[in-house]
């Protein structure tokens, strides 16, 4: 996740306004996602509502390989080193990573230090496990300091997985994807969409949908490969091919598509194909695309719409990382109190969720952009 008119970025390119505030847009929705994961989670069944948030990734990643492409595809060889890059990307991504990890330790000890179990977990692990998470060191199922017990790669904030591949993409791209022509990365995406698609639509993951990647478990790490690898590299091919076309609200018309697709409800059947990793892999592979097309030849028209764009562009990032700690409390009173639907909790729901942004731009605003900015200034050299 990443906002496109970042200070990392250099300032003489234009903005893309509407793809900030559509990524702003589709981790709010995430967060509404993680509210019905919980009632989810409470009763043991099925997430119910908006039970396709987790294509909101696959979305991210696609917006990531457009602005990767697009801010730093015409500077290498321009006194723009692989040390430039990844310091850039550092400075960009990881102080947020630090943040959710504290708070992922503060709301585990604030439970009671305990498993979904109820087995008490030692401080010692606690600490290496925010340790590992700081570093990015994902935990395997079952170790002493994968600390909820349910199979995180990273159990202090489980949305970090996303991160995890994101970084593992922005290192491909840096010494690999960058310097493929426009033909070779074209073959490239292509194979990767057949593969991705044929994990989709025969199940190989067995879990009846593309909602993988977030453990180390079977073929999670698979899975959670291809689903960066191809919207990623699709979104560098498609930065480099891209053409304005005239849309007028553009915005709102995505908008309305990101929560059509992702209410639409679980698509039953498994034989002889999986007809929910259908209807998945067409959103990856053909509605995505399409989108990023749509906002990033959208422009806002008022200073209202380039404000609300730039304000859910700025907490796009800050949102998605911090807020899954505060999930992890919502899931526990959900379980303690037995109570598993909205009509039941909307006001905490609705509660969690405006904290949620509270908490977001508090950390942008006095945290993450004071970080950031200090360590451009002192570990970046002019350009």
């Amino acid at each position: 996740m990443e906002k496109i008119s970042s200070a990392a970025f250099t300032d003489t390119k234009p903005h893309y306004d509407l793809l900030d505030g559509l990524r702003g847009v589709a981790a709010l929705l995430v967060i509404w996602y993680h509210v019905f994961e919980g009632f989810a989670f409470a009763s043991a069944g099925n997430i119910e509502t908006l039970n396709h948030g987790y294509l909101a990734v696959d979305f991210f990643f696609i917006l990531s390989g457009f602005v990767i492409g697009y801010a730093y595809d015409d500077r290498w060889g321009k006194n723009f080193t692989l040390k430039d890059f990844f310091k850039r990307r550092l400075i960009r991504l990881h102080p947020m990573v630090i943040m959710g990890a504290v708070l992922g330790a503060v709301t585990f000890c604030i439970q009671g230090c305990v498993q979904w179990d109820g087995t008490h977990v030692a401080v010692s692990m606690i600490m290496l496990s925010l340790l590992c998470t700081m570093l990015f060191i994902p935990a395997m199922p079952g170790v002493g300091y994968e600390v909820r017990g349910n199979g995180e790669m990273f159990p202090l904030n489980g949305p970090c997985w996303s991160l995890f591949f994101e970084y593992i993409g922005n290192i491909l791209y840096a010494l690999f994807i960058r310097r493929l022509s426009n033909k070779a990365l074209a073959v490239l995406v292509v194979l990767l969409g057949m593969a991705l698609a044929s994990f989709a639509v025969f199940n190989v993951s067995g879990y009846g949908n593309m909602g993988v990647g977030w453990t180390l478990d079977g073929v999670n790490f698979l899975g959670g490969t291809l689903r960066m690898l191809f919207p990623f590299s699709l979104g560098m091919l498609m930065s480099r091919n891209f053409k304005p076309m005239k849309v007028r609200g553009a915005f709102w018309i995505c908008t309305v598509v990101l929560i059509v697709l992702f209410s639409v409800p679980y698509l039953e059947g498994l034989e002889p194909v999986c007809v929910n990793g259908i209807y998945e892999a067409f959103c990856v592979i053909v509605v995505f695309p399409a989108l990023l097309w749509v906002g990033a030849s959208g422009s806002t028209t008022d200073k209202q719409s380039t404000k609300i764009c730039k304000f859910l562009g700025d907490i796009s990032y800050p949102v998605y990382v911090v807020h899954y700690p505060l999930m992890y409390l919502f899931y526990a009173w959900l379980i303690e109190n037995k109570l598993y639907t909205l009509g039941e909790t909307w006001y905490v729901a609705v509660g969690v969720f405006a904290l949620s942004v509270f908490l977001a731009y508090l950390c942008l605003k006095l945290y993450d952009e004071p970080v950031r900015k200090w360590l451009s200034k002192k570990f970046l050299a002019p350009k």
